[in-house]
């Protein structure tokens, strides 16, 4: 911000500027008339250039509806002219409010290629600039394996307005945590223990149909001829890896075709879907794979490289995430893609209702993914 202010007053200092020539040589002279001083433009500045009082200049920042159409365009035209910035301190010390959205982030995952949440966390501190908020990254203290830590303190100092929490997975107890100390938070990712139970979420979510995406990648390539098209998924402990299995199951057996012996569950790393596919390729002899991520695909690719087979042309694989690497790696992975965009956009509505007064409290969102069709199948 120091820097921002350098050079508004930088800009600020030449007043007038005019040249002028006195012989044939064209001397320049140049003038200018230098302010008092560098210090960033005021509200009293704005309400002097504007003609108006201090306090219909805050109106106008923060109450515009009070303010005649012609006065809010002087004032905000002073304000553009200025380069003058509303003081947030002073106003979160007036209103409470910090402007700024939580979201604990997880080491790096080594050994795979799954870069999804650094595409939602971009979209996020767009969709949340544009709507007024910042995003506040913040990793857990203490134990790395204690799910709720780092909550505790930026609740007990009121940094954050709400939450975006992104660890929904099956037995994590940061939502009710949450709900048990009323903090506003919305969820990426659906609330599988409720569900589980056939119970109503009782927090505002937003996902990503996964079944319907491996659903899309299956038939896929069902209609390009497979018949036996296998599938690498996660353990069976991760609701979101047999959500994802379900859309291959089902859009198998909808075409009247087997699924014993095509299915293994692995870790999400490349060394393992490297093994599995090895495993599967000698007992099942699938001509396809869909995989519950880009990481699983990528050891697929590995497998086929190493037996002098060619992904896309002896042996078809989809992965799931859309990831960077699917867009570069040869022949380029067909890859399920998620619509993280659009995930940001829901996740900062729904924040924006919770923080409103008086609060509303949306229900669960779901979005489709897309298939975005390459070389490998």
């Amino acid at each position: 911000m120091w820097c921002h202010w350098i050079d508004q007053a930088a800009t600020l200092q030449v007043e007038e500027v005019w040249v002028t020539r006195s012989d044939e040589h064209a001397v320049g002279q140049i003038h200018a008339r230098m302010p008092l001083s560098a210090t960033p433009p005021t509200l009293a500045d704005v309400a002097e250039r504007a003609g108006v009082s201090r306090q219909t200049v805050s109106n106008a920042i923060n109450n515009p509806d009070l303010l005649r159409p012609d006065t809010l365009v002087r004032v905000q035209e002073s304000i553009d002219a200025l380069g003058y910035s509303p003081n947030r301190a002073a106003r979160n010390l007036r209103t409470r409010a910090s402007h700024l959205i939580g979201m604990r982030i997880g080491p790096a995952q080594e050994g795979t290629a799954n870069a999804t949440m650094d595409r939602f966390v971009h979209s996020l501190v767009e969709t949340s600039r544009e709507a007024g908020y910042h995003v506040l990254l913040f990793a857990g203290t203490g134990s790395r394996t204690d799910p709720v830590a780092g909550y505790d303190d930026l609740l007990r100092s009121t940094a954050v307005d709400a939450f975006v929490v992104t660890d929904t997975y099956l037995g994590n107890p940061q939502a009710a945590w949450l709900q048990e100390r009323r903090a506003p938070f919305v969820a990426f990712g659906r609330p599988w223990d409720t569900l589980q139970h056939g119970g109503q979420a009782r927090h505002s979510w937003v996902d990503v149909d996964g079944a319907a995406g491996t659903e899309l990648a299956t038939r896929h390539l069902l209609d390009k001829g497979h018949h036996r098209i296998a599938w690498i998924g996660w353990r069976k402990d991760s609701r979101i890896g047999e959500d994802r299995r379900s859309g291959w199951s089902r859009a198998m057996h909808g075409r009247g075709l087997p699924t014993t012996g095509l299915a293994s569950r692995v870790e999400d790393t490349v060394v393992s879907g490297r093994e599995a596919s090895a495993h599967l390729l000698d007992s099942a002899q699938p001509t396809a794979f869909v995989c519950a991520s880009d990481t699983l695909a990528m050891g697929v690719l590995h497998t086929l490289r190493d037996r002098g087979l060619r992904a896309g042309e002896h042996v078809a694989v989809v992965g799931f995430d859309d990831s960077q690497v699917a867009q570069v790696v040869p022949p380029g992975l067909t890859s399920v893609r998620q619509p993280l965009e659009q995930v940001a956009v829901e996740v900062v509505s729904a924040l924006e209702a919770l923080l409103a007064h008086p609060p509303v409290s949306g229900s669960g969102v779901m979005l489709t993914p897309t298939l975005a069709v390459r070389g490998s199948s």
